[in-house]
């Protein structure tokens, strides 16, 4: 039986490149006095992208087709680098350890989920962050450094944190976090459709991709 995710990278070049597109679902009821009511129906939000728009030549052609035979078309997950949110922090920042408050300990919990706080005041939700980048993890206990390999690991296909021994929070201590991300992703689509010749001449095909949701 296949993977349901490789733990690849769409190629990163093409992904800066893509279109975004952010959905939420919300129920609108219309009353007898033209009034309204609104409901949430998802507290999150799922993410579209479109790769086409971040094409630029025919090699990159070749890598999308590469990529889709690689993970089978829709079958397979794949790490896929948002454009517009795959940091800890603001767009235009660095990512460091006290961005995200992950927790707080208590003398016995060792195992702590990467999230991002998205949204403001009535809105406000928790992303569940489960495909950090390699490398860019940076983890504080009240402001305090851990050493990410040692006092810490990291499972990078969940963004779970283990504390090892001897650096379990203790309570009231603060777990916080920054970090870079890629958005788990598949193929909308079974088919990918490319014509090279309409690519030449400045026609941008489309190709769908859609956020897997945990």
């Amino acid at each position: 039986m296949p993977p349901s995710f490789v733990d690849e990278s769409f190629p990163l070049g093409i992904s800066l490149g893509a279109s975004v597109r952010v959905e939420k679902r919300s129920q609108v009821t219309r009353l007898l006095n033209g009034a309204e009511t609104r409901n949430a129906i998802w507290k999150g939000t799922r993410r579209h992208f479109d790769v086409g728009t971040g094409l630029r030549s025919a090699a990159d052609l070749h890598r999308v087709l590469s990529f889709f035979e690689k993970v089978g078309g829709r079958l397979c997950g794949f790490r896929f680098r948002d454009p517009m949110d795959h940091k800890s922090c603001a767009f235009d920042g660095t990512p460091s350890a006290t961005d995200v408050t992950l927790g707080t300990g208590d003398g016995t919990a060792a195992a702590f989920q990467l999230i991002k706080q998205v949204g403001a005041a009535g809105v406000k939700w928790q992303r569940k962050i489960s495909k950090p980048v390699a490398g860019t993890l940076s983890v504080a206990v009240d402001g305090q450094l851990k050493t990410v390999g040692s006092d810490v690991l990291l499972d990078p296909l969940t963004g779970i944190l283990q504390f090892q021994e001897g650096h379990i929070p203790t309570n009231h201590q603060v777990v916080t976090a920054g970090f870079l991300f890629d958005t788990p992703a598949r193929f909308e689509n079974d088919q990918l459709e490319i014509n090279l010749l309409h690519f030449e001449a400045g026609q941008v095909p489309s190709i769908p991709l859609v956020e897997l949701l945990s």
